[in-house]
């Protein structure tokens, strides 16, 4: 609701408006006024949804004028909308929408692009530290390279030092294997001569055995030949006892059987002796000479195997 105010002197002046809040509704107004008076005259109509209408007024007095109302405004108006404006109204708020949709990716975008910046920017960032730490790094790695070399130079001269102490090692190798190749043909050789100096000592045995039997055989022969002695002399006595003038008158050239029995005796016994001490004295000449052998032998194949186990 508006007021209008009229004054009676000075310049009139006449203003009016119009407004709309939507498709049902629709407010004008109208104002007349005198310049340079204290009387004015404002008036207003509002129209609502439901087509209401109200009129309101005020009269300002500097000087008491008649006021007169024109009936036909009273009348209720008939509004109708223009479809023409509908149209170019929904134009427009499609054009808003596509507007505000080009306006939300511009700024979906806008904001992408800043994402991006700012990750840019880290990156950029990040990179400056990496290489900055990689600078860092390029010291750290030299000083690694430095102590590999040192390392690699050191095991370079092991290396030098163990070939050398390999190479040493393989000649002692090789002198304890020709040692023991020694032996083991030095003992091979020893080996042969044991079995021949075996095969002597089996056989001096075999002639021990074979002269023991041969003295036996000639005690057996010495005992046989002493009795067979005795009982010629036995017959002999005998046959002396029937002439004993003859054999008295004899007596000087009878023979001393006893005597000769006994040297015979005596020579075999000898013999038999002697060819036993002779035996006994190879067979333990033989022995003793094995028994040093085998000692010696025995005593190189230690040495060798204590050498080799070195």
């Amino acid at each position: 609701q508006r007021t209008l105010k009229v004054s009676s002197s000075g310049p009139r002046s006449f203003s009016s408006r119009s407004f709309s809040s939507g498709p049902s509704s629709r407010i004008s107004s109208s104002s007349y006024s005198r310049v340079g008076s204290n009387s004015s005259f404002r008036s207003g109509v509002g129209f609502g949804p439901n087509y209401g209408m109200g009129l309101g007024s005020s009269i300002g007095v500097g000087g008491i004028t008649a006021v007169s109302v024109n009936q036909s405004l009273l009348n209720p108006l008939k509004l109708e909308l223009d479809p023409s404006i509908q149209a170019v109204r929904t134009q427009e708020k499609e054009q808003i929408k596509t507007l505000n949709n080009k306006f939300a990716s511009f700024i979906d975008k806008v904001r992408f692009l800043e994402q991006q910046n700012k990750i840019l920017e880290t990156k950029w960032s990040f990179l400056q530290q990496q290489k900055t730490s990689q600078s860092n790094l390029d010291g750290l790695f030299e000083k690694y390279i430095t102590n590999l070399r040192r390392q690699l130079d050191s095991m370079g001269q092991e290396k030098l030092k163990l070939e050398v102490e390999l190479g040493n090692m393989q000649g002692l190798v090789e002198d304890f294997k020709k040692k023991y190749e020694d032996e083991i043909n030095k003992r091979t050789e020893m080996e042969n001569e044991f079995v021949l100096i075996k095969k002597d000592v089996d056989e001096a045995y075999m002639n021990k055995v074979e002269l023991e039997s041969r003295l036996e055989g000639l005690t057996d022969e010495i005992n046989f030949l002493r009795h067979l002695y005795e009982e010629e002399i036995k017959e002999m006595q005998s046959q002396i006892s029937d002439t004993s003038v003859v054999v008295s008158m004899d007596n000087s050239r009878s023979l001393d059987l006893d005597g000769i029995i006994a040297d015979v005796r005596a020579q075999y016994e000898e013999i038999a002796n002697r060819s036993r001490a002779e035996a006994e004295t190879m067979y333990q000449i033989k022995y003793e000479e094995l028994q040093l052998l085998a000692g010696k032998h025995g005593d190189d194949l230690r040495h060798t195997k204590t050498e080799i186990s070195e």
